[in-house]
């Protein structure tokens, strides 16, 4: 009886971990997804952990689970949303229109054509301080036909959307409409802040966007403690390294402290592993499933991004300019012109294999960059390449 009921709780952990990582690699699961059964078993534990741990709430009903996650900080310009199908980051404009088509969604009957919702759209964007702020949407031509179906494939991505029938392509040529469900319940659980932006009176951005994400300050010294482990923790679970030079005194000695007790819980939780150096800490999952960018890589821009970190690696003690990169990938484009790309020996191509490299590089916070100069932070040291040791042997 001990083997078995060691077997069934070793059991109930995996089904609880899978479910902790489907949530964490995607907060907003609906009925139909593999792992939704999963995450509505346990969603009792997992509030809780989430809850005690990050401050973060679970909502789970029939038909989807909500982890309302709020990042650590605003200014990470690097997990840009992406064109579901080509992977480009989405700009100015195409943040705006998603605003205003959830806006029209909101407002919207339980079924809405392509065509319907870009007409809402139109007349969302003619608003005047829209217009003052340089921002135009007439859905004019191909390329705005193509933002507005990059949104609307973003939002079928997420589950505010369901196609019934219909194509975009055909709506991008001009040739055909969509028609789709609207799913009122998952719209109603995307905005996470901890407060209503109607509530906001301030009207510039940067001023809006600290009021949303404002939380309420702590009262109590069990309050404060409570805050900067739920900090941490949404940092060690959200960011790839968190390096202790980013944190203030109390933070760092709060971290000191409780480090083992932080790390075990998430690796308990989510079977992260911590790496632990003298600058910060990383949780590395050895699954391999719970990042959206990944290093090394196969490809042309994977080799060229590791090359790139080699590179920088080997210049950790000085800034290394922007035009330095290019050259550097000018030499390697015919370097290994048999196995990389053809386009990137083209005259300019090295820019834009750079600036892929670079931000993934950013994003993976293994470098900093300010204007045209790069600097290696410390976690990029794995990737320099040492001299080989050579054993004499007996």
């Amino acid at each position: 009886m001990s083997g078995l009921t060691e077997a069934l709780a070793a059991s109930r952990a995996d089904e609880s971990r899978r479910a902790a990582r489907a949530l964490l690699r995607r907060p907003l699961l609906r009925q139909t997804d593999d792992d939704f059964v999963l995450v509505r078993r346990h969603a009792p534990a997992l509030r809780e952990w989430f809850e005690r741990n990050t401050g973060w709430h679970l909502l789970v009903d029939s038909e989807m689970a909500r982890l309302a996650k709020t990042v650590a900080g605003a200014g990470d310009a690097t997990r840009p949303a992406r064109d579901v199908k080509s992977k480009q980051a989405f700009g100015r404009r195409r943040y705006v229109l998603v605003c205003l088509a959830l806006a029209a969604l909101s407002r919207a009957e339980a079924q809405i054509t392509l065509g319907r919702l870009a007409e809402q759209v139109v007349l969302g964007a003619a608003d005047p301080r829209l217009s003052a702020a340089g921002v135009g949407f007439e859905l004019e031509g191909r390329d705005e036909r193509a933002d507005m179906v990059a949104v609307v494939r973003l939002l079928m991505d997420i589950g505010v959307l369901g196609r019934v029938a219909g194509d975009e392509d055909s709506f991008v040529k001009d040739t055909g409409d969509v028609l789709y469900d609207v799913r009122r319940r998952v719209l109603g659980a995307l905005l996470t802040a901890p407060r209503g932006p109607s509530t906001i009176e301030a009207t510039d951005f940067g001023e809006r966007l600290a009021a949303l994400t404002r939380e309420l300050p702590p009262t109590t010294d069990d309050l404060r403690n409570q805050r900067i482990r739920h900090h941490l923790t949404r940092r060690l679970l959200e960011d790839p390294v968190l390096y202790y030079a980013e944190l203030d005194e109390v933070e760092r000695t709060y971290l000191t402290g409780q480090r083992a007790a932080i790390t075990a819980r998430i690796t308990e939780l989510t079977g992260l592993v911590a790496e632990v150096r003298a600058e910060g800490i990383a949780m590395v999952d050895p699954y391999d499933d719970l990042t959206d960018v990944r290093m090394p890589e196969s490809g042309t821009e994977g080799h060229a991004t590791l090359l790139v970190a080699e590179h920088l690696a080997g210049a950790a003690d000085r800034e290394v300019p922007v035009e330095e990169i290019h050259e550097l990938l000018r030499r390697k484009a015919v370097e290994h012109k048999n196995y990389w790309r053809r386009d990137v020996a083209d005259p300019g191509a090295e820019r834009a294999l750079a600036a892929t490299a670079l931000t993934r590089l950013l994003a993976l916070r293994l470098i900093s960059r300010t204007g045209n100069v790069v600097v290696a932070r410390p976690a990029l040291s794995r990737y320099r390449v040492a001299e080989p040791t050579i054993q004499e042997t007996a």
